[in-house]
């Protein structure tokens, strides 16, 4: 076991499902609600984590935006985002497509710009520091409507160079993708690649929509996909990349247990998984403790972490060129370690 685990310390790989908010440690929650004289609902760090006790994803949220209050400055993003990365490398991760939520502040008014330079800031530090890459991912919360939605990215618009994608997050269920096509269009028009959250509560048919009326280039979560057949060969033929989060699923109450993890089932029908953090602060883990859940949940061996680890580069919004120099990476360590 502990040789497995030293394996998935060292082996490469990507992330492309982290909420940035959703890495906020209690700990951080308390010292920025100091420095920004935040008054918090939490009388200790031991009340806060006896709060994640979540039964659905709407219990998670209502904590989650609560706790990002306490973000209120260009440093306070900064240092969010640089202690993730700190974490990150330890993990082994060396490039990271992060989700940002800009709708949670600039609703309590907190200007984009703050945001994004703080998190850009944090980004290109952890690059010197880690020479660990990444990329910005601009989230709609899927509970507001489309206008608000198309707001949010008219307020992007000094930032659109810096960002890769935009996405969908919050609430899935009664808010289906097809509520957000128009403004996924216009994010395409200004070349914004495009994922979404579908499947992890809500039903298949939100996956595909997510795939026919938003065009996404990647599908977060899209577990209940497995419930559709006919869905699972669309997915397998089209080489869809799924940003699986086993901790959050099991947190969340999707799924039972680890043990009753799908993730290896969905290597095994030909879909192109991969392991995620989502929301670490909140769901008891990062990226790391994820492999190695589902290495000891689920039996995988060190040829399945691979694929995962490979999965992710793959899956990645990286030019070719830095892809294929992630994947001789990866073989190399790999025939190193063999």
């Amino acid at each position: 076991m502990r040789d497995l685990d030293t394996f998935i310390a060292g082996l490469p790989k990507a992330e492309l499902h982290l909420h940035i908010e959703g890495s906020l440690e209690p700990e951080q929650m308390f010292a920025f609600a100091r420095r920004n004289e935040v008054t918090i609902p939490y009388a200790s760090v031991e009340e806060v984590r006896a709060a994640y006790a979540f039964s659905n994803l709407q219990d998670f949220l209502d904590i989650y935006y609560a706790g990002a209050d306490v973000l209120r400055t260009e440093e306070d993003f900064r240092d969010l985002a640089l202690a993730y990365f700190d974490r990150a490398a330890a993990d082994g991760v060396v490039h990271a497509e992060i989700f940002f939520d800009p709708q949670t502040h600039t609703h309590r008014g907190i200007p984009f710009g703050v945001v994004a330079n703080g998190l850009l800031t944090g980004m290109a530090e952890a690059e010197a520091k880690h020479g660990l890459t990444s990329k910005l991912i601009l989230c709609f919360l899927r509970h507001l409507d489309e206008e608000d939605a198309f707001k949010t990215l008219g307020q992007a618009q000094p930032w659109i160079d810096r960002i890769a994608a935009v996405g969908l997050d919050s609430s899935e269920v009664g808010h289906p993708p097809a509520k957000f096509e128009r403004v996924f269009a216009a994010a395409a028009a200004m070349g914004l690649k495009r994922v979404a959250h579908a499947g992890e509560e809500g039903p298949p048919e939100y996956v595909q929509e997510a795939l026919d009326l938003l065009h996404v280039d990647r599908l977060d979560h899209g577990n209940r996909s497995l419930e559709d057949p006919a869905l699972i060969a669309r997915l397998a033929r089209s080489g869809m990349t799924l940003t699986v989060c086993p901790l959050s699923n099991v947190k969340l109450c999707n799924v039972a247990s680890i043990e009753a993890h799908p993730i290896d089932r969905m290597l095994r029908l030909g879909l192109r998984a991969t392991v995620n953090s989502d929301d670490p602060a909140y769901f008891g883990g990062y990226v790391g403790d994820n492999y190695r859940a589902i290495a000891h949940g689920r039996a995988l061996d060190r040829d399945d972490l691979v694929t995962l680890a490979r999965n992710s580069f793959l899956g990645s919004f990286l030019p070719d060129d830095a892809v294929a120099a992630h994947l001789a990476r990866l073989d190399a360590y790999v025939e190193a370690q063999a």
